[in-house]
């Protein structure tokens, strides 16, 4: 059962008890995320998100640590395009004594100077950690070659020459007008009375801001294609197409497509690229939601000199898919693994502050188990058609690492 309340300043709180389990996931969700940035100050999201971990007034970022090792819990905390979480997990004993941390995290953190600098350079290096991985730039490139010069388009993490322009005023400056009240959702799952609610309030449900969320300027899809040169031993293809917003009435219509497409070992293309061709190691597609737009993503990485015909395999793939549209078998086992993993996923008391926390925060609402069972099983061959003829179109974009940097004539039609 899930519980609703929301504090005079407008912190919304979301709990989910659950008796059978021992332990409690606390989520402070942000709606701000990289989406939110501009040219100058891309990557503040992400580096502020490291900041809170750094030392408040009263614990040092060593103290802060050993308060959740010495009860045997985890901390950690993420930034994405439009949102940012810190969480905690712990034994139900030690739920109050998190959420005290996280809240001296969230509103004492101090930003020392010697901190800060020292956390640039460990930012630093995970940029360029994340530059040796090719397999994962190239998804950033195709937010890049969909979305142009909007926000969408930045990357997570920021660049090196905007990492050297955040000063511990330029954090509190951001904080001051994103981390306002009625952009704030605390989400608690685990074995936890409702009487943490007030806990809760306690810490969150006094402060104000002068700001309020503001309306995002929504995108333009664009069909750009972008190589990039890298030393690899391989290339590296995505391909975008248009996806779903958040919340929309077809979004578990694209999940159950997705799914059949590339998203298990079953699918399609990793049948066909890789169990039937041999054409690569790693082929999938997923489905990315924002506040206003979405976006459908196929990877595939293989030797240069086949890059054509993975591209082809892949065409062929979806030519066949909008012809043919899908079997009632595959319809059959998709739905069902869906569900399954659906199932197995509630049993993890992280996964459900997760999806409550941005329920709550994108949709302000929140389906039961039977009622998501009930929409899966709605789906039909002919709401997965009408799917296929609004994503699978020739308006796409492409985004390429290769050892030679080179688009190919038949990806830039």
């Amino acid at each position: 059962m899930i519980k609703k309340y929301t504090c005079q300043n407008g912190v919304r709180i979301v709990l989910e008890t659950i008796p059978t389990v021992r332990s409690v996931a606390i989520g402070i969700w942000i709606g701000t995320g990289s989406r939110n940035e501009n040219e100058k100050n891309n990557g503040v999201s992400h580096f502020l998100e490291h900041m809170f971990f750094k030392g408040t007034k009263t614990r040092s970022a060593r103290e802060i640590a050993e308060a959740f090792d010495r009860i045997g819990g985890q901390v950690n905390a993420f930034t994405s395009k439009e949102y940012t979480c810190y969480y905690a997990k712990v034994l139900d004993d030690h739920a109050s004594f998190a959420l005290e941390v996280l809240a001296d995290m969230f509103f004492h953190s101090v930003f020392d100077q010697e901190e800060l600098q020292k956390e640039k350079n460990v930012v630093l290096e995970e940029i360029k950690m994340y530059e040796d991985t090719p397999d994962d730039i190239v998804h950033d490139l195709l937010s890049k070659a969909v979305y142009g010069s909007h926000p969408l388009g930045y990357p997570i993490l920021g660049t090196e020459e905007t990492l050297e322009t955040f000063t511990g005023d330029s954090l509190r400056e951001y904080m001051e007008k994103h981390y306002t009240p009625d952009n704030i959702v605390i989400s608690v799952a685990g074995n936890i009375s409702e009487t943490f609610i007030k806990e809760i309030e306690k810490w969150f449900g006094h402060f104000e801001s002068a700001y309020r969320k503001r309306e995002y300027e929504k995108p333009t899809f664009h069909d750009h294609k972008i190589a990039r040169k890298k030393d690899t031993e391989q290339a590296h293809l995505c391909i975008g197409f248009h996806g779903l917003k958040v919340g929309h009435e077809d979004i578990y219509s694209l999940i159950v497509l997705n799914n059949i497409l590339g998203g298990s070992m079953s699918s399609r293309l990793f049948q066909e690229v890789r169990e039937e061709r041999g054409l690569a190691y790693s082929i999938f597609s997923y489905h990315s939601s924002y506040e206003d737009n979405g976006m459908l993503t196929i990877y595939g990485g293989t030797g240069k000199e086949q890059l054509d015909v993975l591209f082809d395999t892949i065409q062929s793939t979806l030519q066949k898919l909008k012809k043919e549209g899908i079997s009632e078998k595959e319809l059959i086992n998709s739905k069902e693994q869906i569900k399954g993993n659906l199932m197995l996923s509630l049993e993890s008391t992280n996964s459900r502050m997760s999806r409550n926390g941005k329920n709550e925060l994108l949709l302000r609402s929140h389906r039961s188990l039977d009622e998501m069972i009930e929409k899966i099983n709605e789906v039909n061959r002919e709401s997965i058609h009408k799917i296929i003829e609004h994503t699978f179109t020739d308006h796409y974009a492409i985004s390429l690492i290769s050892p030679d940097g080179k688009l190919p004539s038949y990806l830039n039609k």
